[in-house]
């Protein structure tokens, strides 16, 4: 007989309301204490905690909480401190901002993508640094639930073979070594959590769901038996998610009590099917989706759960999502003004802990004890099928869309049109959304001013940012983006297919929260979305004002997509609608459109095998978007933090005219990319951080411009910050791009008497 237990692997940080986010900034702001923090934030994990007790979970994570990154937080427990925050107290709660946010003379940690989602890691700096434990996170957060709830938690930790492998400055013939200094720290923290009463911890290891070497596989081995012989006292499961793990009888040999399996991504029920599973061993069963919003067919889960009992003869199985629940948002009771239909069928980090619970439960008592709750999630799924959402006859996508002109000839049309200075200045999209700029939003949102006022306020404040472009002498003007709350969001609010929420937030870096659309059906444009807003700005200037679009990519990526609509497909069906406006726009005499991409190797598979298919489907759909344009009409693009080594393939088959991409925390690394390839477009990388709040020096911002121009022709390079300005404060927005402009004009003068000699 199988022993059937419930389990969740994370619970979103940001509780209902934001209230996490609010904290943390209102103490970036000085306006509440430390303590004031950490007693808001310990009542939003207690809330997390008891939420998932009452829903009877029976192995409850704890110590997945973070202030703002939980790699982050790994580091800093480990002393992986950057050498230049060294001379800071690692206990103090103002050294980890410090790494994340930057200070004055010291730039902020890296930050990259986790795996293939929209989630920011800060990522380590191995180099310099003296690992040593200072800090037991998971005894303490393992402590506190058990101390305040009664709670006998299962610990989360980062796995070391994960940390390392997602480490930076560290030679490859290195990463034994740093193992090797890990481990016991690894040892004792388990050691400690075993002495407190616990009995399971979960270790994360992701990165076994991508293409290890072999010496990488092996020293995984080793690490596994290391920690088992050391400290027999705890149950560990390894965790994996996001993908088909890899050298699949070998991870489920290695010498742990569990293993957990994600089996909404890739296909981990064939190779149990195919290979067996250790009898001896406890399996978590990821059926329930932890990145996407749509609610589970229990009746489909409860097959599959079936089906992998059967194929595992597993003595313990653990009904649990497919990842944490990070990547949702909380709770879909708040949202009051969703199309009924779209919200029956939706469900958030709490709806899953209670799906999660509804088939362990069937599968202990049978499926009669919770039928009723089977024929209600039936029940609104085919409600969202025969919905107007999905009753559309979509348009067919044109496939191998090209540009009518190579860029060798567009580009003379291009410079001849726009007549720009050598190294021209711009800025990425969108400038500060202050509390004024939200404050009138949500009064019109809300009704209480007109929508001629809003619209006269979005006009005021494009007015003002146009003059302050101007005089600070920008080259290239963006009109701001005043009427949008979030890139996606704003598509999703216009576009037909989508439905937008009201509280669907999730954390994407840092403090910064972004609410996805859903998208339930077929897409289509109906009415121009950009073009009152950028002729307005552009009648005030006799400079270029860019107009400004997220791409298909983005969007899909950055969307909650309903899982039975086929991805490809529905990401031609926006490009086409992208299509549309970017004709509408040139139409109204837009010189310079941008179409944002910077999630295009976020949705890579883990798995490279997989890559082609999904570079070619991308690279596709962003050329419908834009292919239809005229020869002198010049597509620029952005892309945000990432390994862009890995895609230089896919940037360079976007043909755009003009790329510009996220790179002032890792500007070397980028630059040694175009070192590597004879890349013959215009590009920006960015030369200053805009996550950070400190305003960066001239001198700064010459080297990384020196640097980027030993590689890039000077006629190539755009100067440019390194992604939008939103998120930043007005006052050092305009010190920031004041200081970029005064070295924009220095190196202007110096390559320009370069090249006359």
């Amino acid at each position: 007989m199988t022993t059937i237990l419930s389990s969740n692997l994370g619970y979103p940080r940001i509780g209902e309301l934001r209230e996490w986010k609010k904290a943390i900034e209102a103490f970036w702001q000085g306006s509440i204490s430390e303590a004031d923090l950490k007693k808001t934030t310990k009542q939003l994990r207690l809330q997390g905690l008891r939420k998932q007790k009452d829903q009877g979970i029976d192995l409850i994570p704890v110590g997945d909480f973070s202030f703002y990154d939980h790699v982050l937080d790994t580091a800093v427990a480990f002393n992986i401190i950057p050498e230049r925050f060294q001379h800071h107290d690692p206990s103090e709660l103002s050294t980890y901002f410090a790494i994340a946010r930057g200070e004055a003379n010291a730039v902020a940690a890296e930050m990259t993508k986790w795996f293939n989602t929209n989630y920011h890691y800060i990522v380590p700096e191995l180099k310099g640094t003296a690992p040593k434990l200072n800090e037991n996170r998971a005894l303490t957060y393992y402590q506190e639930a058990k101390d305040e709830l009664g709670i006998n938690g299962k610990p989360v930790l980062v796995g070391p073979v994960t940390f390392v492998k997602l480490s930076k400055n560290y030679q490859e013939k290195d990463f034994e070594q740093w193992i090797e200094k890990l481990l016991p720290l690894y040892q004792q923290v388990l050691q400690e959590l075993a002495d407190a009463g616990a009995e399971w911890v979960q270790i994360d290891e992701p990165i076994l769901g991508t293409n290890l070497s072999e010496a990488q596989l092996s020293l995984v081995e080793k690490v596994y038996q290391k920690l088992t012989q050391e400290v027999p006292d705890i149950k560990i499961i390894i965790q994996t998610y996001f993908e088909t793990v890899q050298h699949y009888q070998r991870v489920v040999a290695l010498p742990v009590a569990g293993i957990g399996l994600d089996f909404v991504h890739g296909d981990n029920l064939s190779l149990i099917q195919q290979h067996g599973f250790p009898a001896d061993k406890v399996l978590g069963a990821g059926v329930i989706n932890g990145r996407n919003v749509w609610r589970a067919n229990l009746e489909d889960k409860y097959q599959l759960l079936q089906g992998i009992q059967e194929a595992s003869n597993v003595e313990t199985l653990l009904v649990q999502p497919s990842s944490s629940l990070l990547h949702v948002p909380v709770t879909k009771v708040l949202e009051q003004k969703l199309d009924q239909v779209v919200k029956e069928g939706l469900s958030f980090a709490d709806e899953k802990l209670f799906e999660i619970s509804t088939l362990a439960t069937a599968l202990k008592e049978g499926k009669e004890a919770v039928q009723k709750d089977f024929t209600a999630s039936q029940e609104a799924i085919h409600n969202l099928d025969q919905s107007d959402y999905r009753n559309q006859n979509p348009e067919a996508a044109t496939k191998n869309a090209q540009r009518s002109l190579p860029f060798s000839e567009r580009k003379k049309l291009q410079h001849e049109k726009l007549n720009l200075p050598l190294l021209p200045t711009t800025t990425i999209g969108s400038l500060p959304q202050t509390p004024e700029v939200k404050g009138t939003r949500t009064k019109w949102r809300k009704g209480e001013i007109t929508n001629e006022q809003y619209e006269d306020f979005v006009k005021s404040e494009t007015k003002k940012w146009i003059k302050i472009q101007e005089d600070l002498g920008l080259d290239v003007l963006v009109h701001g983006e005043f009427e949008r709350t979030d890139m996606v969001e704003y598509f999703g609010e216009k576009l037909k297919g989508f439905a937008v929420t009201e509280f669907g937030w999730v954390q994407s870096y840092g403090s910064r929260c972004v609410k996805p659309p859903l998208l339930a059906g077929n897409v289509e444009w109906e009415k121009p979305i950009t073009v009152k807003e950028i002729e307005y700005a552009q009648s005030l200037t006799d400079r270029p004002v860019k107009g400004m679009l997220t791409g298909p990519v983005t969007i899909l990526n950055w969307s909650f997509v309903h899982e039975e609509l086929p991805r490809f497909t529905v990401q031609d069906q926006i490009a086409l609608a992208l299509e549309k406006e970017v004709l509408a726009l040139e139409k109204a005499g837009v010189g310079i459109i941008q179409v944002d991409e910077p999630a295009l190797r976020e949705g890579l598979p883990l798995d490279k095998l997989k890559w082609p298919a999904y570079f070619e489907a991308a690279v596709n759909a962003f050329k419908i978007a834009t292919s239809t344009v005229k020869s002198d009409t010049q597509i620029h693009t952005h892309m945000c933090y990432s390994d862009f080594g890995a895609i230089y393939e896919a940037i360079d088959g976007l043909d755009a005219d003009v790329i510009s991409i996220e790179t002032s925390r890792s500007h070397g690394q980028m630059v040694e990319t175009f070192e590597k390839n004879d890349y013959d477009k215009e590009i920006g990388l960015g030369v200053y951080d805009i996550h950070s709040p400190r305003v960066p020096s001239v001198e700064e911002l010459l080297t990384n411009i020196d640097r980027a121009l030993e590689t890039i022709d000077v006629e190539q390079f755009w100067i440019n910050p390194d992604c939008g300005l939103k998120t930043r404060k007005a006052p050092e927005t305009i010190a920031a791009l004041e200081k970029m402009v005064e070295a924009a004009k220095i190196a202007r003068k110096r390559y320009s008497k370069a090249k006359q000699s």
